[in-house]
């Protein structure tokens, strides 16, 4: 059913592959780091990448791609302020007080001393998050899954 609507005829035969919608350990568990990388990407751009990198990857669609409203119109000024702040310690460069104006005059003059902190704030906090996310995920479905296992046999043999 997918496969045949026009915007989605360059992925193919590959949406159907059943990796990319089943709940399995490593799909969701990657998906769920991916998404949170991505959703650190200062740009509109995160349910598009998260999809076509779910696809790549065959990771799990929508876990990646519901991982992405980590940041959301309620979290994007205090998550992007992090990220800024990240990127100006790393950097060693005096933190900026900037008021947004949304003209273009602020866009090439104001926007010049935050750039650099806040890109690579992005990038640190978007490769940290997604591997934290990954690795919580991943001990958290281990653990869950040796407890259903202890039960059963415990059930089993008392």
């Amino acid at each position: 059913m997918l496969q045949g609507r026009w915007f989605l005829r360059p992925f193919g035969t590959r949406l159907a592959d059943p990796r990319l919608w089943t709940l399995s350990r490593r799909g969701v568990t990657y998906a769920f780091g991916l998404g949170l990388a991505i959703s650190f990407i200062p740009l509109p751009v995160h349910l598009l990448l998260a999809c076509a990198l779910g696809v790549a990857f065959g990771l799990n669609i929508p876990v990646a791609a519901g991982t992405t409203f980590f940041v959301n119109p309620f979290t994007i000024v205090p998550v992007y302020y992090f990220a800024y702040r990240v990127g100006a310690a790393l950097l060693h460069s005096p933190r900026q007080h900037f008021h947004f104006a949304p003209h273009l005059r602020w866009f090439t003059h104001e926007l010049t001393p935050v750039w650099r902190p806040f890109v690579l704030g992005c990038l640190v906090c978007g490769v940290v998050a997604g591997f934290v996310g990954w690795l919580v995920l991943e001990l958290v479905w281990r653990w869950q899954v040796m407890s259903r296992y202890r039960t059963r046999h415990q059930a089993k043999g008392g």
